[in-house]
């Protein structure tokens, strides 16, 4: 491993970075730098601007995929090479503001009336109704549940953060679920 990629991945470890967000960051500098051939170090942030168009405009990358390039510069350039230059202006896309599906009752109904067990079942019921990413209701436990509070504990969710959400009462009678 070359000292700068170490040295980037010694910052981020210290800053208790995923490791999801460890390569994703290592990766992006990886590509930067393949690109001109020519270590981060020696590159000016004319040479990022250039790499932002290329991205944006020949390999047309989603917004997300960008800002995760504009973060990963912004890491290495501030922190790692700590230069003098703003780095803070990086531009970083606009995400477009779309609303979220939402499903009718009856759509609801239907997909959960697909699930072949009651543990499936469940499992779906329960992170529609308090709006959970599978990988959160993955790893809960039944002491995540406190039904005299009606919340569930989410414990290191998406970013290692606890949170709690709401349970919804008819949840808890799974009458519903066996019907």
């Amino acid at each position: 491993m070359n000292p700068l990629r170490q040295r980037m991945l010694d910052d981020m470890r210290l800053r208790n970075f995923s490791l999801h967000t460890e390569k994703s960051y290592l990766l992006q500098i990886s590509q930067f730098a393949r690109y001109f051939a020519r270590s981060p170090e020696v590159l000016s942030p004319d040479e990022i601007r250039t790499y932002q168009l290329y991205l944006t405009n020949e390999k047309k990358l989603a917004p997300g995929s960008l800002q995760i390039t504009a973060s990963a510069l912004r890491f290495l350039y501030r922190v790692t090479l700590k230069k003098p230059w703003k780095v803070e202006e990086l531009p970083s896309p606009k995400k477009p503001q779309t609303l979220p599906v939402v499903l009718s009752h009856d759509e609801v109904t239907h997909f959960l009336d697909a699930m072949r067990t009651l543990k499936q079942r469940t499992i779906l019921t329960v992170c529609y109704a308090a709006g959970l990413r599978i990988a959160e209701a993955t790893h809960l436990k039944i002491t995540d549940i406190d039904s005299q509070r009606m919340v569930i504990r989410v414990a290191q969710g998406k970013g290692r953060k606890d949170r709690y959400v709401m349970l919804v009462g008819s949840v808890l009678t799974f009458d519903k679920l066996v019907e």
